[in-house]
């Protein structure tokens, strides 16, 4: 089985993944399983620019056919806040917990209909001998909630981000609906014309 380098250490994007690529014949590893501990300055204007530095820099030192990705919330009332600095909003890499209550502060008394928000990822690819960056972006709409509701590892805004049209958060998706659902499957559905070709 050929193996697919997931440029993450995030248990909970690694089962993620896993899943969404579970029908090809391919072997997900994770930063971890091959050794590589060196950190990524993740210093791009966009979500693409970061996964895409993310996807060249580990290729390089595996050698894999590399994956990566970079995502986060943008707060409609908080004029896209905080977007690219969705994990380092304060300033630094916070905790999911820092997060959501920095979050929970910062939209204090706006009323439901200007709690808009999206959930943004793009999703870069990179196999060996080639100089093409393969990459995809997508997004899924919803509504901030005043409470966080089961928490999800890696994932802080996901216990905020209420989905209107299945009434419930994101956090609570169930399996099958995250994989049908999921603004990461979306994107990663854009590159499966490539995964197949690559690995099938």
């Amino acid at each position: 089985m050929k193996k697919l380098l997931l440029a993450s250490t995030n248990p909970g994007k690694i089962e993620e993944y896993r899943r969404l690529l579970g029908h090809l014949p391919i072997d997900v590893i994770s930063l971890k399983d091959q050794g590589i501990s060196m950190a990524v300055d993740e210093d791009g204007k966009t979500f693409e620019d970061n996964a895409i530095k993310k996807a060249i820099l580990y290729h390089s030192i595996s050698g894999l056919p590399t994956l990566a990705d970079d995502g986060g919330i943008e707060i409609d009332h908080l004029r896209g806040e905080p977007g690219v600095l969705s994990r380092r909003w304060p300033g630094y890499e916070a905790s999911d917990d820092a997060l959501i209550e920095m979050t929970l502060e910062r939209m204090r008394g706006v009323p439901k209909q200007k709690r808009t928000a999206k959930l943004r990822v793009a999703v870069a690819l990179v196999f060996p001998g080639e100089e093409t960056v393969y990459t995809a972006e997508a997004e899924k709409k919803g509504i901030l909630g005043t409470k966080p509701i089961h928490p999800v590892e890696g994932y802080p805004y996901r216990s905020l981000f209420y989905l209107p049209e299945l009434k419930k958060n994101y956090s609570e998706l169930t399996r099958d609906e995250e994989l049908s659902l999921a603004h990461r499957k979306e994107a990663l559905d854009r590159l499966m014309p490539v995964l197949k070709k690559k690995f099938l």
